[in-house]
């Protein structure tokens, strides 16, 4: 994996004091750019107005894991970013550091009055604090932005809440991220989320029947905290060990295998258009570009083929006419 840009940190470890930006910020989409750029205002500068000495409250994310939902209601609450991903995400918009406070019952009954003061003021030291209009907290939920303002006031801490964000006249959110994901609408999650969807994993052995079929994969194993997009065959860059290398044109497979196994568990599996290096072991970063078609059955493995290769040559093409939508991953943000 690409080394992080800034530390991910329990609260203890925190550098303090703060100026935080608190929510779940997952996609990192321009609504959640502003309440960041209310700490750190570098919307209207283009700079960090935080400074560097010692007494100058630090830039900081403020997050819950696991998500409230999941404790509370056993959701599960798959993520557009992991919190790994989200380091490298953050330091260009001038975060100096990611905090994530453990959610557990003991924290879920906090009154919103004592969470303000033990996780805001007695660990964190805040001095500013930014949330969307949205936000919610404490006990039951009862906090909201007025509550926020009102015990900052009381604390000594500059709040500010964030109204919402349209963009073509729908509120911009998570969800709608998630939705068009999930409708294998990549081009639509891109603009949403301002830069690529993209998602990585490690490469497993598999049964070696793409090999077999003259079509060899790598077989990703992703975090199952993941979000994933649509089930179906992409067009998709490929970045092997992810650190600012070589975007490789690739064809992705996502979900099962219905003509070879129409049992087998929703998989990813990759093939490199031009060339196939030894990759087991190997961590990659899939970008998908556009989907190409759902899973079908075929009627036999020579079908198969003949179809992959179809896909394989679409791919190719489409490649050929649209790069990499962002820089390689891992890669240090553009300076001036």
């Amino acid at each position: 994996m690409p080394p992080a840009l800034i530390p991910l940190l329990d609260p203890r470890d925190a550098l303090r004091p703060t100026a935080i930006a608190l929510g779940s910020f997952d996609g990192l989409h321009a609504g959640h750019r502003r309440v960041i750029a209310a700490v750190t205002g570098r919307e209207a500068s283009g700079s960090d107005q935080d400074g560097t000495a010692a007494d100058t409250p630090v830039a900081t994310v403020v997050s819950f894991w696991p998500h409230p939902r999941e404790l509370l209601h056993g959701e599960m609450r798959l993520r557009l970013d992991l919190p790994s991903e989200k380091l490298e995400l953050l330091e260009p918009l001038g975060i100096r550091q990611l905090v994530l406070v453990p959610f557990d019952h003991a924290l879920a009954a906090l009154s919103a009055e004592a969470f303000v003061e033990q996780v805001l003021v007695r660990q964190l030291q805040a001095r500013r604090v930014a949330v969307g209009c949205n936000f919610r907290f404490g006990a039951q939920r009862r906090g909201d932005g007025d509550t926020l303002v009102r015990l900052g006031a009381r604390h000594g801490i500059a709040v500010t809440v964030v109204p919402v964000l349209e963009v073509d006249g729908e509120r911009m959110s998570s969800s709608r991220i998630r939705r068009a994901l999930a409708a294998g609408e990549i081009a639509a999650a891109t603009r949403l989320l301002l830069r690529p969807y993209r998602f990585s994993g490690r490469v497993v052995r598999g049964r070696g029947l793409g090999r077999q079929l003259g079509w060899p994969t790598a077989n990703l194993r992703v975090d199952g905290r993941k979000f994933l997009p649509l089930e179906g065959v992409y067009a998709a860059w490929v970045w092997i060990g992810g650190h600012r290398s070589a975007a490789l044109p690739a064809v992705m497979n996502l979900g099962p295998q219905p003509t070879v196994d129409p049992q087998s568990p929703s998989a990813v599996e990759v093939h490199l258009l031009e060339g196939q290096p030894q990759l087991e072991g190997a961590w990659l970063t899939v970008e998908p570009v556009r989907l190409l078609r759902r899973q079908q059955r075929f009627a036999d493995l020579t079908q198969l083929s003949r179809r992959i290769g179809l896909d394989a040559g679409e791919a190719q093409e489409l490649l050929r006419q649209n790069g990499p939508a962002g820089p390689p991953p891992g890669a240090p943000p553009p300076q001036g």
